[in-house]
């Protein structure tokens, strides 16, 4: 963990999803970075997300690619679209399909808690 992505790691611990938010333009983005994807500006700062998005696409992991998630398969990844904008990747029920609306969870995985999108009622 480095310190540039460190609020949104402390943040999973806590159970919290956290953004990036340009405080020139106003862009979101997920992936940490030291400046905006969509102006290039420098002052970013961080927010915690709600947890609803909307799923933007779907997998299903059949063949691990290591063996630390070999017993989680077979697994689905969806990449959703938070409210407040920003694109993320994670593990989510199965059966979940692009267009379901989905609340952000999470679960322990040998000691590394990840995200995992339930569908909402």
């Amino acid at each position: 963990m480095t310190a540039l992505s460190a609020p949104f790691n402390e943040g999973l611990q806590l159970g919290i999803l956290r953004y990036q938010r340009c405080t020139a333009c106003g862009g979101a983005q997920t992936l940490v970075r030291y400046a905006c994807r969509h102006c290039g500006h420098e002052g970013l700062s961080w927010s915690d997300a709600g947890g609803s998005a909307t799923v933007r696409a779907v997998t299903v992991v059949t063949r691990a690619p290591s063996n630390e998630f070999r017993p989680l398969a077979p697994y689905t990844l969806v990449l959703v679209e938070l409210d407040e904008g920003p694109r993320l990747m994670g593990h989510a029920a199965p059966g979940v399909r692009i267009g379901d609306r989905v609340r952000a969870g999470f679960f322990e995985h040998l000691g590394r808690r990840l995200i995992r999108f339930e569908p909402m009622e």
